[in-house]
């Protein structure tokens, strides 16, 4: 009698179809954990936050708008960041490019002048000497302080909160270039001058790659600087702007607006940290974290 082998029934054939599909999607799924764990907790915590606002400001006498009412409120500013009818009568976006725009010009030219200027005191004892305790005195002023100095010198709200920007930024990007320049490691030196690496060379191949993560903290500290320092300065100087916006709202009594602006600015702000850290990653090749 001859033998043959049993074909697969269709039902089972139907029944591993979704078991290969499953051990398919297995790699897809665990990708998408990493993700869900960065995304989900500051989810839950926010919508705690926004629970918790609603229920204390609900009362009839809670002094600020609960989230609902802010909606409501500023509901035109919140869809539409981009109006412009004129004058000062524009939309969030505009006022956030104005202070953006001073931030790169202020935090442009504190980043040079603090890189060179952290470059000559980490090498030079004679000019860390000279500047290092002239530095640490000036960097305590704080940034508001300097404005009148500055709108006394310069006649003009653009330039002088450009230089509020500037004098407020560069101290750290200074302080840590030095601190990075002092600390290149040893080894580095002693290859350095095996291979008589002297001058501009021995600056671009040994000098600052071992000093940029230092420099790039310091940048970082300088970019969140130079943003608190714009907001709080435009306050006083007017124009377009996102600090003179929160200071209008103000006048106007418009809470709602200014809750608004202040969620937009520690959003820019938090993207422009961002910004730099990733510039930082890139340009130290992975050593510095994100």
């Amino acid at each position: 009698m001859k033998i043959t082998a049993a074909k697969p029934a269709p039902v089972a054939a139907a029944v591993s179809r979704p078991v290969r599909q499953a051990f398919v999607a297995l790699p897809q799924a665990s990708r998408l954990r990493p993700m869900l764990a960065q995304v989900l907790p500051p989810l839950l915590v926010l919508l705690a936050f926004v629970a918790v606002w609603e229920f204390l400001a609900g009362g009839a006498n809670a002094t600020l708008p609960p989230p609902s009412k802010v909606w409501t409120d500023a509901h035109d500013l919140i869809v539409d960041p981009f109006f412009d009818r004129g004058g000062l009568d524009k939309g969030l976006f505009w006022h956030l490019l104005a202070s953006l725009q001073r931030v790169a010009v202020g935090f442009t030219l504190a980043a040079i002048a603090g890189i060179l200027t952290g470059l000559l005191i980490g090498t030079s004892a004679f000019a860390m000497r000279g500047l290092d305790p002239i530095f640490q005195v000036l960097r305590t002023v704080p940034p508001l302080a300097w404005l009148p100095l500055s709108l006394a010198a310069f006649r003009e709200a653009q330039p002088s909160a450009i230089f509020v920007i500037f004098i407020t930024s560069i101290w750290p990007i200074i302080i840590n270039t030095a601190v990075g320049v002092r600390n290149v490691p040893a080894d580095y030196r002693n290859v350095a001058a095996v291979i008589r690496l002297r001058g501009p060379a021995y600056f671009w191949r040994i000098v600052l790659p071992a000093a940029a993560p230092y420099i790039f903290t310091g940048l970082r500290i300088g970019i969140g600087l130079s943003w608190l320092a714009i907001v709080a300065a435009e306050m006083l100087i007017g124009g377009v702007g996102i600090g003179f916006f929160v200071w209008d709202a103000w006048n106007s009594s418009n809470l709602s607006d200014i809750i608004v602006a202040l969620i937009y600015v520690g959003l820019v702000g938090f993207a422009l940290d961002r910004v730099v850290a990733l510039a930082g990653h890139v340009a130290t090749r992975g050593t510095l974290a994100r």
